[in-house]
């Protein structure tokens, strides 16, 4: 079954590519966006990071601005380049060939079979797709979405990054009853990476075992240079409720997002209870944890072997 994978690349979304990839879903394209960086760092990541783990599927560029607002990046956090490391890093590659990635979207929504996508930043693109071409996202059977925050946020203290970074399309994309399917800041800190994770892939052995083991071991210090025992596997673990959803269960809620305050703008608010409102998506409320942690640590190792 092909699929589609949304992505401002990151480590923790080139370790969720990999969960797919090694899963028995087929990657049919993936669309970048900005959001850990501006989008030319993006592209560059998602170059080198295709170069160096030898990816097949066609990588469209896509939007570089949120619908409204100002740029957000995630780089007071992640750098410059949005991937942290305590050594090697993704190789110097050849731009990308320039692909749009609304058209390529199009193309593929309009193709038979479920229609199954994986967003991992700001929805920017698939909001995109929503207001010109409502007929086509129509047409979207399953959106896994790592964004949003049940109980708070972490960009600020009401809102989680993606949710932040372009409020405006998750917005467009609930009012267009898109079947979210939003693992949220709650349910991923559950799945922690530790210091000791690294070293299983950097034993791998492979030509790419010390590029990954740096890079993983860079995310996990951001955790762990804040006093805490390791670091949430954010995109990862949306990765996992895509690729194994019974390690994950979801429950139906109402799910809205602020639009406005400078302290409570990108906040999602999800309502539980069937009585106060009508349900428009699913949040992921439980994780069988120990599992996520097998399947995204497999996934790095199996890379890494090669």
């Amino acid at each position: 079954m092909g699929v589609w994978i949304d992505t401002d690349m990151g480590f923790d979304d080139i370790a969720a590519i990999l969960v797919v990839g090694q899963s028995e879903l087929d990657i049919d394209g993936v669309s970048l966006v900005f959001g850990n960086t501006p989008l030319p760092q993006v592209k560059t990541n998602a170059a080198g990071a295709a170069s160096a783990f030898g990816w097949k599927f066609p990588i469209h560029t896509g939007r570089a601005m949120p619908v409204l607002g100002k740029l957000e990046t995630a780089q007071a956090i992640l750098g410059e380049t949005g991937i942290r490391t305590i050594g090697r890093g993704l190789p110097q590659a050849p731009a990308l060939a320039e692909s749009d990635a609304f058209a390529a979207l199009c193309r593929w929504l309009e193709g038979q079979g479920q229609h199954r996508i994986l967003a991992l930043g700001p929805l920017t693109n698939i909001a995109a797709v929503a207001l010109a071409r409502p007929d086509l996202a129509a047409r979207i059977s399953e959106l896994v979405w790592m964004g949003g925050g049940v109980t708070s946020g972490n960009h600020t203290a009401s809102a989680e990054f993606n949710a932040l970074a372009d409020p405006e399309a998750l917005s467009i994309v609930i009012a267009h009853g898109l079947p979210l399917r939003m693992v949220d800041l709650d349910l991923c800190r559950k799945v922690l990476a530790r210091p000791e994770d690294a070293e299983p892939v950097r034993n791998a052995g492979g030509t790419n075992a010390e590029l990954i083991a740096d890079i993983f071991a860079g995310y996990i210090r951001i955790g762990t240079s804040r006093g805490r025992p390791g670091m949430a596997i954010y995109d990862p673990t949306a990765a996992v409720a895509f690729v194994a959803p019974d390690v994950v269960s979801f429950r139906p809620a109402r799910i809205d997002v602020e639009l406005q305050g400078a302290l409570t703008r990108g906040r999602t608010v999800v309502e539980t209870r069937a009585t106060h409102a009508a349900f428009n998506a699913q949040f992921a409320a439980d994780i069988d944890a120990d599992r996520a942690r097998v399947i995204i640590l497999a996934a790095l190792v199996n890379e890494a072997r090669k």
